[in-house]
Order: C-alpha cells, then structure tokens, then sequence
C-alpha cells in the first residue's frame, strides 16, 4: 500500500478540472493521446461536454514511476455536495484548483472545507496560467489570505498546454500520504479482524448488461472474485460476479486488496440497493460488523411534476423514469394524477441543475415531450392535533383551519463578489426573505459575504438574479440549515374558474398579493386567446386576491348587413353573445409550457 496514492481534484465550475485530468491521462500514458478525441475525456455523458461541467463521478487508475495513483474527478456543483463528501471519503489527498483569471469562487471554498474536514492533504493549484488576463500574484494572496496555505506550496499549471504538471503529479506523490498512513484504513487498525474486508461505496451506475456496478474503496481485508458480500446499511447480500480497476474503462483483476481503488458487478437491478456510502463487507458474524462513518441517504431538496404533453404518452414516460431511475439513485418520483395536465409523476431532486439534468435527459435519450411545473420545496405541517406531517407540494396542504402551524427549510448562503456589488447582492436577498449575516474581505477587491434565507426563494430565479447584478462575477453556495416557522400560505391559481394544481404555490402572507398580481400578468401573457373570455385569478382560499382577463377573439357577425332596421345588427350581436356563453362553459383552456416556468422568473 506504500506505492498508492488517492486523491481527488476540487474546482469550482469551468475551473479547469477536467482539463487537468485529461492532462494526467496523457502524461502517464493511461489514454493515448489519438485516443483523445474530445476534451473532458472523462465526462463521458453528452450533456457533460456541452454544457462544461462534471454531473457524474469518473475514477481512473494510472501507474507513474512505480506508483499506483487513483484520481477520482468529483462533480463541482452544489446539489451533487454529498457524492463529492464520499469521494473524499476514499482519499488521502486533493488537489484544489483555482482558476489564475477569476480567483476563489464559493464553490470551491465549500469542497475545500469539505476536505478539510476528511483531513485530507491539500495541494494548492493555480491553472490558466497561459491566458491573458491570469493574475497568479493577485489569487496566491487570496489562498494565503483566506486558506492560510503558505503562496511559496502553490503549484502554477496550465491545464490546457500541459505546463508544470509533472510537478503537480510529483507533488501527489510526495506530499498525499499512502492509505496506510492515514484516512479510512486508519480508522479501521483497531477493529479490523483478518477474516473481515471491508470498502466503501463511493458510487454506483447500471449497467444494461452486468446490472449495478459499484465503485469502491478498499480499507481492509481482500475482495476476490466469487466471493459473497454484504451491504451492511442495506442488508442485501450479492456475489461478485467481476471486480477490477478503471483505466478508465473496466479492466477486469482477480481481486481488490487493502487501499486500492476499483469496482465490483453486484448483478443488483437498481443502483438504489447499492446506495453512495453504503459499506460493503465480508467476513464470519454480519451482527457484530460495524458499517464504516458517514452513510446517509439523500433526501431531495426540490420538488416538481412531469407530465406528458400527450396522455397517450404517459407508458413511455413511465418506462422512461423507471429507466433513468436505475442510474440516479437520488431521483426520486411516485405517480402523480392532475385535473389539469393529465397523468405524470411528481419528482424529487438534489436542486434546480438536478431537475434541469432530468429533463433534459428525458427529451434527449428517451424523445420525450414533457411539462415540468414549478419547483416547490418540502413543508413540514404541524396539525392542531399534534401530529407533523411533511408535504412536497403545495396541492398536498390540509384544511387550512386543522393546521397550527408551517414550517419550511432555510439555507446559509455563501456568496463570493466584487467590493462594489455587495450592495446590490444583499439587496436581491433582502427581497427574498433573506438576511445577511457576516461578510469577509477576501482582498481588496472581493468579498465572502454570508446570508441566510428561505430555500424556496432562493430555487426560483435567484442564480440568474444574482449573475445580472454583478455582471456574471458573482458565485455562491448554500448549505441546508433547518426548518423555520412562518407565515406561509397556499395560494391557487384558476384559469377559466378551475384551479391549475401544477401553478399552485406556497408563499408569505405580506407577499402573496404582488405575486398573484405578478404571475396573473404573466400568464395573460402566454396563454393564447380563445373564442371566449378567459378570466385568470389568484385566490387565498375562497379570497380571490388578483385577476386579469384575456379577451375573446371576435367575428364582426354584422359585416354582411347591408341597410335595415338597428334590430337585426342587435339579434346577431345577441346570437353571438349566447353562443360565446355557451362557449366558455363547454370550452378547454390549453396550457403552454411556458406558462409553468412563468413562475421562475420575478418581476
């Protein structure tokens, strides 16, 4: 285990991170470089190359002058913060990546201490040193200033040209500590017996052809071939059907031993019986084997519906979900039935990108013409009678008058900017229940500014807010907190007299009226016109609180009259009322999709 070396990079996003690893494949001779065809080559799903960013963990295992080095890349995005928990979890090390044009960036702050706390070594990387406008002098005084890490450890790359890496892979190897040395497989000298393996899951995917594939982490003992284990947090037992490295595509081996980095085929049918921190075990007495720290099972934050834009679609969506589900163990969904829009499901997700993922997943690999509707948070109901109930959506509220009080989330926000826009930042926050808490001043340009606020306001359109007021430079991170009572309230909103479930929204008391008047206006907007009136209207209950109007289309009935008595102008324009009458009570309003995300963007 001397010659092992785990480690993982930490960036914020467009940082830079992939592009190192790329860099780390060529240079150790892991992929070859005509093999190269894109950039990122370890973001291997399509939606990971356009968009720029890591969605799904990728490790990869490289020999470099004698030593085993096994890189995890971990995503960068807040809602996927406890796979990157687990990703520390199975290393000695990581490299933190800073890009030398934007500086430290919330995000990376947050994975930092993150790491911190697994007590990993931290090898400080300064990359984009080949671009005009990189300034490493001005980022050196930021790490050394907020991270306390001495400027002469910082390592100057560039990802892209392939400067100074070696000495970025020199440095692991000197400086991160082999697993014998510290991190899980010292937790595990006191307790381990030699009859006894252990490992850690760090992630799992499925596999059209093998089933579930974990990833895992050796600690102690050895894993072979055949050999029967168990998910201690999950009891399921499972033989090992091939267990090897990745290089980075699997390379079958004849075992796993202590400290190394590979994956086991469980033969499993859903990754949500291999779940991310599970431990897998091995040995004589399961009752006395102790799961390794650290497991939890995800709970979503953000919740919205999917629904089919034709009912005869909702078998393929069906089998869509049940598809995607089996590689996203943190997607969760139960059928969903709505006046309005039909059959469907109603999801939960990690965040806003989760849901976005999601569905643009759903359109692309499975040709899917779907609705979402607007994301809602979890509520916590406490009822007159004493009991708590947790709903996930505002049409799932009880009878107002059994309910004593509601409860939602609140989060602590990290927002890192330019001296100059704090002002406009704490403003946009204040506007969204938000208050501010501290602020730091990283140099003489930037700051860390902390707040806390409701996570409902903050799902809707705070990210794109925030990049508005200061001008893209702007980047934060937020962290769960608790649940807060307040004065929330359900409000509907009906479209042509019948409530629209997927428009309803949970909101302030004190807010409620200018956000009906809002979203009222917004929905005239995108709704198209009909041959009769349409009425809109936000309503508290039985209070309506707002209304607009879309008026009807109209046929000038009497244009073919050509002289004679007012009385026959008038019998026409009578005729034509009832019909329109008659009209509004038979006729069916058709919803854009636009008119669900109405809500997501703020006046």
């Amino acid at each position: 285990m001397k010659n092992i070396r785990n480690f993982c990079i930490i960036a914020h996003i467009d940082h830079g991170k992939s592009t190192l690893a790329d860099r780390f494949l060529e240079l150790t001779g892991t992929v070859d470089k005509r093999d190269m065809k894109h950039g990122q080559h370890l973001d291997t799903m399509e939606l990971e190359q356009e968009r720029g960013i890591t969605i799904k963990l990728q490790p990869v295992r490289m020999d470099y002058k004698g030593y085993i080095l096994n890189l995890i890349d971990t995503p960068g995005h807040v809602d996927f913060s406890y796979e990157v928990s687990r990703s520390l979890a199975a290393c000695e090390g990581a490299i933190l990546v800073v890009d030398a044009t934007q500086g430290i960036q919330a995000q990376t702050l947050a994975n930092l201490y993150m790491a911190m706390e697994h007590d990993l070594k931290i090898i400080p990387v300064i990359n984009k040193i080949d671009m005009p406008a990189a300034d490493p002098k001005r980022v050196k005084d930021e790490i050394e200033n907020m991270l306390a890490i001495p400027r002469e450890e910082v390592i100057e790359v560039s990802a892209k040209t392939g400067e100074n890496v070696e000495a970025l892979l020199e440095a692991v190897i000197e400086k991160v500590p082999s697993p014998t040395e510290g991190g899980l497989q010292q937790q595990q000298l006191d307790i381990q017996s030699d009859d006894e393996a252990k490992a850690l899951i760090f992630d799992s995917v499925y596999d059209t052809y093998r089933g579930v594939v974990t990833y895992v982490r050796m600690v102690s003992g050895i894993f072979s071939k055949g050999d029967k284990l168990r998910f201690l947090n999950a009891k399921t037992e499972i033989e090992i059907s091939d267990i090897g490295y990745f290089r980075p595509t699997y390379e079958s081996q004849k075992e796993l031993k202590p400290g190394e980095v590979g994956f086991i085929v469980t033969g499993l049918k859903s990754v949500g019986e291999a779940r991310v921190g599970d431990t897998l075990w091995k040995g004589k007495d399961a009752s006395t084997a102790k799961p390794l720290p650290g497991y939890k099972k995800v709970i979503p934050m953000v919740y919205a519906g999917i629904y089919c834009m034709e009912g005869d679609d909702y078998p393929q969506l069906r089998d869509a979900m049940e598809k995607l589900s089996l590689n996203d163990a943190a997607l969760t969904y139960e059928p969903n039935q709505s006046q309005a829009l039909g059959s469907g499901f109603r999801c939960g997700f990690l965040g806003l990108l989760h849901m976005d993922i999601v569905q643009e997943r759903l359109e692309r690999e499975y040709d899917m013409d779907i609705i979402v509707t607007a994301p809602s948070v979890s509520y916590i109901i406490k009822m007159k009678d004493g009991q708590a109930i947790t709903i996930s959506s505002p049409t799932e509220l009880p009878d107002r008058s059994s309910i004593e009080t509601i409860a939602e989330p609140w989060v602590k926000l990290e927002i890192v900017c330019p001296k100059n826009m704090v002002g406009d930042v704490m403003k946009i926050v204040q506007d969204r229940r938000g208050f501010h808490k501290n602020i730091t001043y990283m140099d003489a340009d930037r700051t860390l500014v902390l707040f806390e606020m409701p996570l409902a306001t903050l799902i809707i359109d705070f990210y794109d807010a925030l990049k508005s007021v200061s001008s893209g430079y702007a980047s934060m991170n937020y962290n769960f907190m608790e649940y807060r009572e307040d004065q929330l309230v359900k409000m509907d909103i009906l479209v042509a007299g019948d409530v629209v479930e997927g428009l309803s929204v949970m909101c302030h008391k004190n807010e409620a009226q200018n956000l009906g008047g809002s979203l009222c206006k917004k929905l005239k907007g995108i709704i198209p016109r009909a041959n009769f009136a349409i009425a809109i209207q936000a309503a508290i209950g039985g209070k309506i609180i707002a209304r607009e109007t879309i008026s009807a289309y109209r046929k000038d009935v009497t244009a073919g009259l050509y002289g004679g008595d007012v009385t026959r102008k008038n019998k026409l324009l009578k005729k034509q009322k009832k019909g329109k009458k008659r009209m509004k009570q038979m006729g069916n309003v058709s919803l854009p999709q636009d008119a669900f995300q109405a809500i997501l963007k703020k006046d």
